[in-house]
């Protein structure tokens, strides 16, 4: 299986981990680690080397790990430990679409670039702006409408 590491600024991590939690239920093979005003480099770099560590013991073929912002220390700390391993693959961008969709489909998607790619391609599609178009009347909507939802 591969691992996932989630780690970002301020507690990203454990704040999208309680709602991945809260939607798919807790994730085997998976380490969330937070970046707050408390903690040092040397300190993330600690935590996120353990967290490796921890997943390789496990038996994860390789690690993704999701990132909040590109050039951050959480991001630069990432490539730097995964960089040293080989097996580590990092994304930055990350949101809870790409979270949910990267752990629900590692059974699917075997190997680690693969899961890289779908996990970006499922930040993107989850960024959108929703505009509401004006509506008149309900014979606007055409034989479609529903009146009990939307």
């Amino acid at each position: 299986m591969i691992g996932v590491i989630t780690t970002g600024h301020g507690n990203f991590a454990t704040g999208l981990t309680s709602a991945l939690n809260l939607i798919v239920g807790e994730m085997e093979a998976y380490a969330a680690v937070d970046f707050t005003s408390l903690a040092g480099t040397a300190e993330l770099e600690r935590d996120l080397a353990a967290a490796l560590d921890g997943l390789s013991a496990q038996g994860c073929e390789g690690v993704l790990v999701l990132c909040d912002l590109v050039g951050g220390s959480p991001f630069k700390t990432a490539v730097t430990l995964g960089a040293a391993r080989g097996n580590v693959r990092v994304m930055a961008g990350t949101n809870l679409g790409c979270l949910v969709e990267a752990c629900t489909q590692r059974d699917v998607v075997s190997d680690l670039d693969g899961l890289a790619t779908l996990a970006v391609e499922a930040a993107r599609a989850q960024v959108v702006a929703f505009q509401m178009a004006p509506v008149t009347t309900a014979d606007d909507l055409g034989d479609d409408f529903d009146d009990e939802g939307i």
